[in-house]
């Protein structure tokens, strides 16, 4: 018997290559859809190192046309010839418009080449403001390096241009506007084609089936909790410290104001032995296509003791990897570091999407967002899945927007943890401890909100005095 969903990935997939062959053979994208009246960039470029441990790919954005462009509306994309299982890590080290206002995702090429099958896009946040008629963005210095700092090779890199050392237009990165192609050729097989327009309701959906909870507990062994579907983690193992405990009494709820939060606690004294991670997961892996909303308290410091812990703050939905690389796998993360980890050296925010893995030898295939900024305090997560897009929200800005190719296959669960990657960002054996809040969760099964949507729709329920609702059907 075949698989609706996988089945309904692969039309996806053949309709993106058909899009792209139909464009073989094209030096230029010059013959613009209609969409892009008006809106035209020019992306100049500059290499700033021809170093074997980094790319330094320098990027000004300008408006050719005549209309003034939300920037939160361009992506430009650099291609290059990606290491054999190597995974890479992005970073900003000056822009006019502000590192925090932009973001970059690694994504890969559905027809790779002999010079690129990976590609770096970079985005703008809402911060980031508009682009005037014949203005430019000014600096953005960026660069990408392995994640493990191994040596990488630029000149087998198609948007690598050794001998470019001032800015030019640079056709060999592309630009799109509100996902309108409107600058660069692409590797050959690779041509973007416009992204579908958002056509989302302006007013709340009618009511569907839907998952929500105030959290409105007295504490980890309350028997609601079970009743609800979910299940306070106990059980030993990964990820984190090695010999690390999962708490269940570190889970607590109380009121704050009007609403009840539920804290998850991390503490360690400089052990493995001492550690204590906390999670909380639906029994049920029932959850795909959809809205997933979260409010969560990010923390940047420990209660009390010394900080630099590296701290995983997390909101996400997977299912299980049944074997190394399975396709089937799915997985979509909120991840805050508040000190760094993973080669980072401090706080970061991260938006991953995932394809698959193999965990040993290690190697991910998916595509992420990011935002080396501080994230402290309550924020809005917004995560939204439909049959053409994974989109990523926070505080009401699109955060990131990651490929079909990402699309899940099989339900999941929904999930938050805090943990510790290692004991190496701070070895004292002084006790500390770091608070992550939650005050709401919501899914509303295949409907697409925006944000403030969400917030209606949240409101609703605790006008109603509905502190729990769970209509999502199981899976047969």
């Amino acid at each position: 018997m075949s698989d609706p969903s996988r089945n309904r990935k692969l039309r996806i997939r053949a309709a993106l290559a058909v899009a792209a062959v139909t464009g073989l053979g094209a030096t230029a994208l010059t013959a613009l859809p209609a969409a892009a009246a008006g809106e035209a960039v020019t992306v100049r470029y500059r290499q700033s190192s021809t170093g074997g441990d980094q790319a330094e790919p320098w990027l000004k954005v300008a408006n050719t046309g005549t209309s003034s462009i939300p920037l939160s509306q361009v992506k430009v994309r650099y291609y290059f010839k990606s290491d054999a299982g190597a995974s890479y890590t992005y970073a900003c080290s000056w822009a006019v418009k502000g590192c925090a206002n932009l973001t970059g995702t690694f994504g890969t090429l559905a027809h790779p080449t002999a010079t690129a099958d990976r590609y770096l896009e970079v985005g703008f946040t809402a911060g980031a403001g508009s682009l005037a008629p014949g203005a430019d963005t000014g600096d953005m210095q960026l660069r990408f390096h392995r994640s493990n700092w191994q040596p990488l090779d630029q000149n087998d890199d198609y948007s690598f241009g050794p001998a470019q050392t001032t800015y030019a237009d640079w056709s060999k990165v592309t630009a799109t506007v509100a996902g309108v192609p409107v600058w660069g050729t692409a590797p050959a097989g690779n041509e973007p084609t416009p992204t579908p327009t958002p056509t989302g309701p302006t007013t709340p959906p009618p009511t569907g089936a839907a998952l929500f909870d105030d959290f409105d507990y007295t504490g980890h062994t309350d028997p609601a909790i079970s009743t609800h579907g979910w299940s306070v983690r106990s059980n030993a193992g990964g990820p984190g410290v090695p010999g690390a405990t999962w708490a269940p009494e570190n889970v607590t709820f109380a009121k704050e104001g009007a609403n009840s939060v539920m804290n998850l606690r991390t503490s360690t004294a400089g052990t493995g032995e001492s550690t204590r991670h906390t999670e909380i997961l639906t029994r049920a892996t029932k959850f795909r296509n959809g809205t997933y909303a979260a409010r969560v308290r990010f923390s940047d410091a420990p209660l009390s003791g010394p900080d630099g812990d590296r701290v995983v703050q997390t909101f996400f939905t997977i299912n299980d990897l049944k074997a190394p690389m399975a396709d089937d796998y799915a997985e979509y993360d909120f991840e805050y570091l508040p000190n760094g980890g993973w080669g980072e050296p401090a706080n970061i925010l991260y938006t991953t999407s995932w394809e698959t893995y193999r965990p040993d030898p290690w190697e991910a295939v998916n595509q992420h967002s990011e935002s080396r900024a501080g994230h402290a305090g309550w924020h809005d997560l917004v995560l939204t899945i439909d049959d053409n897009a994974i989109v990523y929200s926070i505080d009401g800005q699109e955060f990131g927007r990651h490929d079909a190719r990402y699309l899940p296959e099989r339900p999941m669960s929904i999930n938050f943890n805090q943990w510790l990657i290692d004991l190496a960002g701070q070895p004292s054996t002084t006790p500390r401890a770091y608070d992550q809040k939650v005050d709401y969760v919501l899914h509303v099964k295949d409907q697409v909100l925006t944000p403030a949507q969400v917030t209606a729709k949240v409101s609703a329920y605790r006008s109603s005095g509905t502190t729990f609702e769970d209509t999502v059907p199981a899976v047969s």
